[in-house]
């Protein structure tokens, strides 16, 4: 889906970035307070298990098209979209409505370009070719339906990736130990070992719970807020071809701005 708007260029979503990196830096803090160091964390071994056995995972429960769609919206955790506010295109419903009370539908033609989500200036171009409700309901519903199931079973990837991870961590852990069982005769290095064996762990949890599922969260997040600007388009734009009052469609469309 593409969730970018005309406003230009996509912005960097802050609190995104800061929250994953204020995450691990606690717990790189912790580490150290608690006399171990940045390095002993560092275990080429462990990350290759945990995230090589989540991406297999990963691999195997998703369909190749639902894996290329969930990487192409990995962008939405960390840009803004681009896309208009509920506001700004409630306003913009409501000064169409105003203008097909006072001159007529076919007025709206000349304004379909101004508008600032894609999506309204599609439903509009019906609107103005004079399609009728029942119509431009069927459409527009299918279509909405459709992105939103094909959107969240993508972003799905990044949850699912977040349950895989910490098992295979536990198992990146058992792999550890049963290495040091197989060296128990030099007892000098069985800590070392056994701590080693751990970071695995470590490394599931951390990135599950840190980065894998608030990453399908947000998008998710964001899926739905963009699914509910088309809704309220799409109840707008049948409320002027349906001949309601601006009144009554400023009503309609404020309902999601408060929502």
């Amino acid at each position: 889906m593409s969730l970018k708007g005309d406003s230009g260029d996509n912005l960097v979503d802050r609190f995104a970035i800061a929250g994953i990196l204020v995450g691990i830096f606690g717990i790189l803090i912790g580490q150290v307070i608690e006399g171990g160091t940045i390095w002993s964390l560092v275990v080429l071994p462990a990350a290759f298990i945990v995230f090589l056995g989540t991406a297999g995972a990963v691999l195997v429960s998703a369909t190749r098209s639902d894996i290329v769609r969930g990487i192409k919206l990995l962008k939405l955790a960390f840009f803004e979209s681009g896309s208009p506010s509920a506001e700004v295109v409630a306003r913009e419903i409501t000064e169409a409505a105003i203008t097909a009370r006072k001159e007529s539908i076919l007025a709206l033609e000349k304004k379909l370009s101004s508008y600032s989500h894609p999506f309204m200036r599609n439903v509009f171009k019906f609107v103005v070719d004079g399609v009728d409700p029942a119509t431009i309901r069927d459409l527009f519903e299918n279509e909405i339906l459709l992105t939103e199931e094909e959107d969240l079973a993508a972003a799905k990837i990044w949850s699912d990736a977040g349950g895989y991870a910490p098992t295979i961590g536990i198992l990146g852990a058992v792999l550890g130990l049963i290495h040091v069982m197989e060296n128990l005769s030099d007892t000098s290095k069985l800590g070392a070992g056994i701590a080693t064996a751990f970071v695995a762990t470590v490394y599931g949890v951390g990135s599950a719970n840190l980065i894998f599922i608030p990453i399908g969260s947000r998008i998710k997040r964001k899926i739905r807020h963009e699914i509910m600007i088309k809704e309220l388009i799409l109840h707008g734009a049948i409320g002027i071809v349906s001949g309601h009052t601006p009144y009554v469609i400023q009503e309609k469309v404020g309902s999601f701005v408060d929502a």
